[in-house]
């Protein structure tokens, strides 16, 4: 329940600045400073970057995704995760950055609801 309204604040205090995924995602790059952690070996995720963001005394926590296209390119989705999403992501991407990645940010898919779909 905690967490329902903290998304709901944070979708109320967002809404003058945002009206898109991709307009919250630069409004995210904006305002905080990210850490990156690139999958060099990874078939599906190029990086994930981790924001922390403060807004009326209160933070949040988001990670942008980075999956490759063909190429060079990417296709970036935004997702508000929890304060431990961080850690337990940066401590087992090297050994799969998918399996990290469906471990600990695909559960946070439908908070924000930016995220793609994958069934």
């Amino acid at each position: 329940m905690k967490y329902l309204l903290l998304t709901t604040m944070l979708l109320i205090s967002l809404n003058s600045f945002s009206q898109s995924c991709d307009e919250l995602m630069e409004y995210v790059k904006s305002k905080s400073y990210g850490t990156t952690y690139h999958s060099y070996t990874s078939t599906a995720i190029s990086k994930v970057t981790f924001y922390d963001l403060t807004i009326d005394y209160n933070s949040y926590y988001f990670a942008i995704v980075c999956f490759k296209g063909n190429g060079y390119s990417c296709s970036e989705y935004i997702y508000q995760v929890s304060s431990s999403t961080k850690l337990y992501y940066s401590m087992n991407y090297l050994e799969s950055a998918g399996k990290a990645f469906w471990e600990y940010i695909q559960p946070y898919n439908e908070t924000l609801n930016c995220a793609p779909n994958f069934n």
